[in-house]
């Protein structure tokens, strides 16, 4: 049987936060944070590679209103230079995930770091991408 999975980044200017789901389980897990030092594109593509990954779910940054900002158009650059990695790159509203993860971060009673902030927020993009593509 063909495993399809999805990898999911919160891209940030210092980190970016990386989640993955298996399509057939449709649960989005925090993966691992990367570090934005010149390997980034070459990190995504070993993830993509290992998970089989057929679809990349990029957060989408927007202000209160809606409107993109400096940080949106960061991210479809970044976005553009992962073009060859993998067949699809689909964008997913990122709002409040950063809030929203870290205070799941905090109910679980244990220390965190930024980087572990990043990568459940890429997870919980990923799975509203899942409830909305794949409920």
């Amino acid at each position: 049987m063909n495993r399809r999975s999805l990898v999911s980044l919160d891209v940030g200017e210092k980190r970016i936060g990386v989640s993955v789901a298996d399509l057939g389980v449709r649960i989005a897990i925090p993966f691992e944070t990367i570090m934005v030092d010149g390997s980034e594109i070459e990190a995504i593509a070993r993830i993509v590679e290992e998970e089989q990954a057929d679809t990349l779910v990029v957060g989408y940054p927007r202000n209160q209103s809606g409107e993109a900002t400096a940080q949106t158009r960061y991210v479809e650059q970044f976005a553009k230079q992962l073009e060859d990695i993998v067949p699809t790159i689909v964008y997913q509203d990122e709002s409040l995930t950063s809030v929203l993860a870290e205070e799941r971060l905090k109910e679980q009673g244990k220390p965190y770091t930024r980087a572990d902030i990043d990568a459940q927020a890429a997870s919980i993009i990923l799975q509203d991408y899942l409830e909305e593509h794949h409920g």
